[in-house]
């Protein structure tokens, strides 16, 4: 695994447990020459992950659309920064650029870029690994939606693998290291069409 690819809040939150689990994720990352690529916001936990992998001599690669960077909040200290014109492409890109992807606390942007990477994966277009570091156990309740939307019959229990909410960040690094992909043969179940 040579990069991942992070989703988090352009705002630190309420809990300082999240502050502190993007420094270690950012830093870990560094420690592990693993590149992290990003939203490029020097805002925010994605600001705070950024710096620290900085600080500890990593490598960090920022994607932004215009419309954001002309906003100037834009990291302008990465290794690399690319522009993109839309929001599309830049999800485009962080996907293209990254072996694997980490969610940390966020709002509806986090939630949007999670669930677009778990439906590629569900959809084949990428057999990459989908981890979320429960910082302050953030996502529990994301993991209760999941388990009952597959209690309900609108995702496939095997769809469970392809993700991974973990609170220990090395736990959740040895599990995207070891991640051996999955294929569900029936996402669409027909005969209830």
């Amino acid at each position: 695994m040579k990069s991942i690819c992070l989703f988090c809040g352009s705002n630190k939150g309420g809990n300082p447990e999240y502050e502190d689990a993007a420094r270690a994720f950012g830093r870990a990352l560094a420690e592990q020459n693993i590149t992290l690529v990003y939203g490029a916001g020097n805002v925010g936990l994605m600001g705070v992950a950024a710096d620290a992998a900085l600080e500890a001599g990593g490598k960090v690669i920022g994607v932004i659309p215009e419309f954001l960077k002309a906003k100037e909040v834009a990291h302008m200290g990465l290794t690399e920064l690319h522009v993109t014109e839309t929001m599309h492409q830049r999800k485009a890109m962080m996907a293209q650029l990254s072996d694997g992807f980490v969610a940390l606390p966020g709002g509806f942007g986090t939630f949007d870029e999670l669930f677009e990477i778990l439906t590629w994966a569900q959809l084949s277009v990428h057999n990459k690994p989908v981890g979320v570091l429960d910082a302050g156990g953030f996502y529990q309740p994301l993991q209760a939606l999941v388990e009952h939307a597959v209690s309900e019959g609108f995702v496939p229990k095997g769809n469970l693998d392809l993700f991974r909410i973990e609170r220990d960040l090395p736990a959740l690094l040895d599990w995207m290291r070891q991640y051996q992909p999955r294929h569900v043969a029936k996402w669409l179940d027909l005969a209830r069409t």
